[in-house]
This record gives structure tokens, sequence and C-alpha cells, in this order.
């Protein structure tokens, strides 16, 4: 039998060369099982063990009894453990030891890489030498096990993981919970309030069932509880504020409110009202202030303000 990394193998134990550990046997070709790669299960020579077979820091084959979460050519959601600026990320894979994705898979966007702590989508395969390293999952992975989202979920909350992050949207894997796998998602650069990461968990809306079962997402609330947070975020905005005042208002461009507040111009404009409407706010020469208490004098125009 031939060895190859990434597998699953059955092997004889034929010696123990202390203080290293055990030689197992294919056949025609012997494999260490170090001390350290034993599991609680105590072995002899003469016993058959299940070892998997990968290459240690030497580029030697190697066998451990430990169990990884993915072998050669399956997939599995593997968490960053850590990034190398030119080798690309380090997954953590079970053993103790960790599987490149290389660099080449990440996005070219430093906004789109993933994080230490981020989980993606694998599969195990080798390089040019035989070594292990890990791939990006794809929608031609991820659909054969996706399931259809259920009409249920229209309008509701979810959590979603991105599998392919792109600037004009980003395509994720919502979670089913018990119904299944996941379900295929993509959220249009027009539904996002920031940019996804490759990797990324985070909340969104179910705005459309697609008649493929396919869902698009968006991470803003529904109007009337994003007009209820909107107005938070800004009341909080102008409390900072030297005076209590902002240069931002309905005539405000809605490229810089969406630069500024990180949201659309038509949700800056009813979160306003509702200030307005509620008298926490007034609004001077395009200028928005916090309303003062009855015989109090604001400072004077704009001096001392700032634009940003």
């Amino acid at each position: 039998m031939s060895l190859i990394a990434g597998t699953v193998v059955t092997l004889d134990v034929v010696r123990e060369v202390s203080p290293y550990g055990f030689f197992l046997s294919a056949g025609d070709q012997d494999v260490m099982l170090h001390y350290t790669e034993l599991t609680e299960k105590k072995i002899k020579p003469g016993d058959k063990v299940e070892v998997f077979i990968f290459f240690d820091t030497e580029d030697r084959l190697a066998a451990t009894m430990k169990k990884p979460y993915l072998t050669l050519g399956e997939m599995a959601l593997l968490e960053v453990a850590d990034i190398h600026p030119r080798l690309g990320c380090f997954l953590e894979m079970g053993l103790g030891r960790q599987l490149l994705l290389p660099i080449r898979e990440l996005p070219e966007l430093m906004e789109l890489k993933p994080q230490v702590g981020d989980k993606v989508f694998v599969i195990m395969e080798h390089d040019k030498q035989g070594r292990l390293r890990a791939k990006l999952a794809g929608e031609q992975e991820l659909a054969p096990l996706a399931i259809p989202a259920p009409s249920s979920w229209m309008g509701q909350a979810v959590t979603a993981r991105v599998y392919k992050p792109l600037q004009m949207g980003t395509f994720v894997l919502v979670d089913a919970g018990v119904l299944g796998f996941g379900i295929i998602g993509m959220v249009h650069s027009s539904e996002r309030n920031r940019l996804l990461r490759l990797g990324e968990q985070f909340e969104a809306r179910v705005t459309h069932i697609r008649e493929d079962g396919r869902v698009n997402l968006s991470m803003s609330h529904r109007k009337e509880v994003g007009r209820d947070v909107d107005s938070a975020a800004l009341l909080d905005f102008l409390n900072e504020r030297p005076g209590g005042g902002m240069p931002y208002s309905d005539a405000t461009p809605p490229e810089i409110i969406k630069q500024r507040f990180g949201i659309s111009k038509s949700a800056f404009k009813r979160a306003l009202g509702k200030l307005l409407k509620e008298g926490l706010v007034t609004q001077k020469e395009n200028w928005t202030y916090l309303a003062r208490p009855e015989g109090e004098v604001p400072a004077d125009g704009h001096e001392g303000e700032s634009r940003d």
C-alpha cells in the first residue's frame, strides 16, 4: 500500500523505537507514529491502528491517532488560527497543527481578507509536492449540500457566513439550524452598510426568497426599526459634537450621508424627521442642532465647528 498524506488508513504496529515512538508498516513502506501522536489507547507491536497520514515539520510522512476535522478531498468549516502576510491563513484542523490556506486563495482587497477567529469553508487537497493545503469551497461544492429556504423565512432575521466576498455583492451560506446544512444567499452592495470579509459571520434580514430557494439579504433593519436605531445614533453623534451641532441636514448629498453614517439618504431623512417631530433637534442653514431648553441661546452660527 502506498501512503498518501491526508488519508486515514489502518496499519500494523511493527516495532517500538524509544524514545521516539512506533514504526507502522503499510507493507512496502514504514511510517513513524510518535509518542506525542498517541491517544489514550495503549498500543504494542502486533496491533493494528487507525491513523491519519500527514507531513511533519521536516516534510517526512508521519502518522497520528488524533482525528482531523477533514481528510483529503473533504470539506469542512475551519477557524482561522493565524495569518501570515506572505503565505496566507493557517486553519485549525484538530490535530494541534494547522492547515495552510494559500494567499492566492484569499481576496486581494485587505478589507475582504479573513481575520483570526473567522471560519471558512475549505477542501483539503495536495500541492504540487503532495503536501497538504486548503482551498476555498465555492458554490460548486456548497450548492449540492444546501437546502431551499422555507417561505416562513421572509422578513426574518438570520445568521450568515461569507464564502465569497465581492465589492458588488457578498455570497453567503445562511445558517439553517436543524433544517439542514445551510441556505445559499447574497447581499447586494446596496443592502450592505459595510464590506463583509471572507469567513465573517453576521446578522441580516431575508428580503426575498427566490424560486430556486436561495435568498436575498439586507443588513438594514425594517424601516420602522431602522428609524429608531438610526435616530438614536444621530442623537449620540450630536451629543458628542461641540455645541451639539452637525453640518448635515435634509440637503446633504446622499454620498456624504453614506460615508459619514453608513446609512442611505432616505434612512437619514426618516431618522431626522423622527427627531424633528419629537422636538429633539432643530435645523438652521443646512445644519442640525440639539434642541435647547426654552430661553437658552445656542452658540452663534457655526463658529468653531468642523465638517468631519
